[in-house]
C-alpha cells in the first residue's frame, strides 16, 4: 500500500511515472512528503514546474529530508518555487 489518495487516472505518462516515484522513495517519511505533495498538485503543475520536481525527485532522500526540516540549506540549484511549495505543504499540514 502506497498511502497515495490520488488516482493517476487522466494524468499524462510523465505526471503518472512521478506519482509513482513519489510514493515509492525508499523510506517512508519521503514518501510521505514527496507523495502527499504530488497527490495535491501533480496535475496542475506546468512543464516548468514539473521539471523542477523531476530534478528535486532526482535527489537522495536524505537530502530532501534534512532541507525539508531545515537540518541542512537548500543548495542553490533546488531552491525554487516547486521547493517551497513543497516545504511549505509539508509544514502546513498538507
Amino acid at each position: 500500500m502506497t498511502g497515495t489518495t490520488r488516482s493517476s487516472a487522466g494524468l499524462d505518462k510523465r505526471r503518472r511515472k512521478l506519482l509513482y516515484h513519489c510514493w515509492h522513495r525508499g523510506i517512508r517519511e519521503m514518501d510521505l512528503i514527496m507523495g502527499r505533495f504530488a497527490d495535491h498538485c501533480i496535475a496542475e503543475l506546468s512543464d516548468q514546474e514539473l521539471a523542477e520536481f523531476e530534478r528535486l525527485s532526482d535527489m537522495p532522500d536524505h537530502d530532501i529530508y534534512a532541507w525539508v526540516s531545515g537540518e541542512q540549506p537548500v543548495p542553490e540549484r533546488y531552491d525554487g518555487a516547486i521547493f517551497h511549495r513543497l516545504r511549505a505543504f509539508h509544514l502546513g499540514g498538507g
